[in-house]
């Protein structure tokens, strides 16, 4: 209940300085969309000129591509650790942080969010309800149980892979440059493995297992028998993506020793 009380008193904070200037808060909100739209647009693109890719139709790419904006969304909102290094270890603002009892990697979490980046998860939802509609999937019981537990468990990959790499920031003063690979390593798990050779299908399934975050856990819904098995794992490879992470964080944390003079 305590850490619950405080996702509500940062939220409301964060909506009272938003308010206070709400074209920029909208204006964030358009240009996440744009960027998002304009990666479904390629899809669209590609399609034009072929019927399938790696054996995948395109409105079975489009919902795996409607997947991956859910978990992505909310990863968005809640851990944005982007500039990490430089506000908390440079400027030292860590050391504000160590002062106050929740926990350490809890709180920056809280200070950085952006709820704007929910809309994209509203926006994938919706596209995996038209593709999946254009695909004649019909609804059964265990799809929103399903889809609940695959979400969670792919913010988790998302937020344990993340929070490792920002903890390098403990040791070094300059991680960032790690950052923006990763950005853009993710999002080859927002299409089929298949359609990579096999080097890059084992780094996104087994080293930074971005495969988890769309491709695999989509296709559950999709029924691809193929890669039923690797969709079940994502619960526990979620589980374990976040454990290293968290345990990377601590570690980081003990070895932390001030900003200094």
């Amino acid at each position: 209940m305590y850490y619950i009380e405080l996702v509500w008193e940062y939220m409301k904070n964060y909506m009272k300085s938003r308010l206070t200037y709400r074209a920029d808060f909208w204006v964030e909100v358009i240009s996440d969309l744009m960027f998002q739209f304009t990666n479904l647009i390629f899809i669209f693109v590609v399609f034009r000129h072929t019927n399938s890719l790696g054996g995948w139709s395109e409105s079975e790419i489009v919902f795996v591509y409607g997947y991956f904006m859910i978990p992505y969304g909310l990863f968005s909102c809640f851990v944005n650790l982007w500039g990490f290094s430089e506000r908390y270890i440079t400027k030292g603002e860590m050391d504000r942080i160590m002062t106050r009892p929740a926990h350490s990697l809890f709180q920056i979490l809280l200070e950085n969010l952006d709820p704007p980046a929910l809309m994209g998860s509203l926006i994938g939802t919706i596209i995996m309800i038209v593709s999946g509609v254009q695909l004649g999937i019909h609804i059964e019981w265990w799809h929103i149980p399903a889809l609940l537990i695959m979400v969670v468990s792919s913010v988790l990959i998302y937020t344990g892979i993340y929070t490792a790499l920002t903890s390098i920031s403990f040791y070094s003063d300059a991680p960032t440059g790690i950052l923006p690979l990763m950005y853009n390593l993710q999002a080859y798990g927002r299409y089929p493995v298949t359609i990579y050779n096999r080097f890059i299908q084992i780094l996104l399934t087994w080293i930074m297992p971005f495969a988890f975050v769309g491709v695999y856990p989509a296709s559950l819904f999709l029924q691809r028998e193929d890669m039923t098995r690797m969709a079940l794992v994502t619960p526990l490879m979620g589980i374990a993506i976040f454990a290293v992470g968290l345990t990377c964080w601590n570690m980081g944390v003990r070895k932390y020793r001030g900003a200094g003079s």
